[in-house]
């Protein structure tokens, strides 16, 4: 480090992890996490394998959701240090061969940002979406009314607190005289502070940004092709200033996104393929965060063993045929806005599993703070920073304190219990990790070792081929043409005998837990998993 090749050859090696900086680690006592807590715990991460860390949103922000309504893009927000704090940060990251991510909020920003305030008493500003119809009811929906001298009403992106930024619509409508083209003054000077804000970080160290609402900056747009257009613009920019750097979106759509010029997309919890159905069909039991239009789904990795992973794995082909060698489909094992792995039905014992297959299938894996030791999803939290959406949906849940050790406060910070950014998990049995990495056969230390076979073996990486030899339970596939990989979710045990090509050759265990292969047959424990070398 620093690696300066271009971020399509050096993604492909990535194993990502995600911080939200909030509830990481507490340096100073106040209850809320901070650079300098991150910094101080980087030889976890350093231990464990991981080589990219993405943040969640840092800069400066009312925080009224969690950062992601942004009143300044040039500096951070004091309750996690200074510019220079992360810039520290950065530096002894790459010191140990950890690049840092930060996210960039690109459509919207705060109604506390100046840009916004300037626009409300400037009929004139076209830095955001204006409406001012002689009849407000033949408004759309969404529309609030000005909060300055400006006449008329504004387009959130999300919150009411959000207004979008204007980028323009993809179509006009001689009824709506606001839907300005994306070629207007307004949308070009918000794509040039796109490129502004990310010359200005990129400059200071970091390794690129996590595109939050990719997908909403052009109004209107059916096909997302105006969106995608702007995109590739900002990538071929990026290529020509910092080839380095990579962009990774909050798309939901990796074969839409990364044709417009994205490195890697997420496969979410929601998008516009079936509503993000390929995540949710893994991992999403029915609790912790739930959308109200979900209709119900038994996810492959549920004990009952009543889930198949097709509907993951046919997205999943057709996502990669698109693609091809482009960019990256990332799979995570939760995030922010998602329940964690560790959530309602789903106890400890069945993460191993999970583990296993995100960790060896072909795609860029993801792993959300604090999965690593199977930290749980919070039920019945109080709405915090906007963290509900809806009667059953509190992304709070997911996004309680890292569980360090077993002092006060689980480690993370020494502020007094009612002080800190939201409440520990209250079950005394909580995992930590300091307990997790003095025990060899803990969920930390597997975490480790499947990082280190990955990294170790090509085969196993995001790129290469994938086999599925089985598609039920136990789930069989083989990596490339040496490496067979079992995985079986479900609690009652399962077998499957191996094709005729595979069933002669010798099955040397690499990582395994509950499977053995013998005779060409497969026998697969409950909850058990295996990796062997064919």
């Amino acid at each position: 480090m620093p690696d300066r090749r271009p971020a399509t050859e050096w993604l492909a090696d990535a194993v990502l992890y995600q911080i939200y900086p909030q509830s990481f680690a507490d340096s100073d006592g106040d209850g809320i996490g901070d650079f300098a807590g991150i910094e101080a715990r980087l030889d976890h991460l350093s231990w464990l394998g991981v080589n990219t860390v993405w943040l969640n949103p840092c800069f400066a922000s009312p925080f009224l959701d969690a950062g992601y309504d942004v009143s300044d893009y040039f500096s951070v927000a004091p309750r996690y240090g200074t510019n220079d704090d992360l810039a520290r940060l950065v530096e002894a990251a790459r010191g140990r061969g950890i690049r840092v991510l930060l996210d960039l909020v690109a459509g919207h920003t705060s109604d506390a940002h100046p840009w916004f305030t300037a626009s409300a008493n400037d009929p004139a500003d076209q830095r955001y979406i204006w409406a001012n119809p002689e009849d407000p009811a033949t408004l759309p929906d969404g529309f609030v009314a000005s909060p300055g001298s400006r006449p008329g009403f504004y387009l959130p992106n999300f919150f009411e607190s959000q207004p979008a930024l204007n980028f323009g619509y993809a179509r006009r409508d001689p009824a709506e005289p606001w839907r300005l083209p994306v070629d207007a003054e307004g949308p070009r000077a918000n794509r040039q502070a796109l490129r502004d804000v990310m010359d200005h970080w990129l400059s200071l160290g970091l390794s690129g940004f996590r595109v939050d609402m990719a997908a909403s900056l052009v109004k209107d747009d059916p096909d997302q092709s105006a969106t995608s257009a702007l995109w590739r613009e900002l990538r071929g920019w990026l290529d020509t200033t910092h080839p380095h750097a990579a962009l990774l979106s909050e798309w939901g759509d990796p074969a839409t996104s990364v044709p417009a010029g994205f490195h890697g997309d997420f496969f979410l919890q929601f998008g516009p393929v079936q509503d993000g159905i390929a995540l949710r069909s893994l991992w999403n039991n029915f609790e912790g965060t739930v959308s109200e239009p979900w209709e119900p789904l038994e996810p492959y990795f549920g004990a009952e063993a009543q889930g198949s992973p097709r509907t993951f794995l046919d997205i999943w082909r057709s996502t990669t045929d698109t693609i091809g060698d482009a960019g990256f489909a990332c799979l995570p094992t939760a995030n922010h806005d998602f329940s964690r792995l560790c959530c309602g039905p789903r106890t400890a014992e069945q993460l191993p599993a999970a583990f296993a297959f995100q960790l060896t299938w072909p795609t860029l894996p993801a792993i959300y703070y604090g999965d690593e030791i199977g930290m749980r999803y919070v039920p019945g939290l109080p709405d915090h920073e906007g963290s509900r959406l809806g009667p059953r949906y509190n992304r709070a849940g997911s996004r309680t304190p890292m569980q360090w050790d077993a002092t006060v406060n689980a480690g993370f910070s020494t502020a007094p219990a009612d002080k800190l950014y939201l409440p520990l998990d209250p079950n005394p049995a909580r995992p930590n990790v300091a307990d997790q990495r003095a025990d060899p056969e803990s969920l930390l230390n597997l975490v480790r070792r499947l990082i280190e076979l990955r990294t170790s073996r090509p085969e196993l990486g995001s790129q290469g081929t994938a086999r599925v030899l089985h598609d039920g339970y136990p789930l069989v596939y083989v990596r490339g043409e040496h490496h067979l990989v079992i995985v079986n979710p479900g609690r009652a045990d399962a077998s499957f005998d191996l094709p005729p090509e595979y069933a002669d050759r010798a099955a040397t265990p690499l990582l395994a837990q509950g499977v053995e292969v013998t005779g060409g047959r497969v026998r697969a424990a409950g909850f058990g998993f295996g990796i062997f070398e064919v």
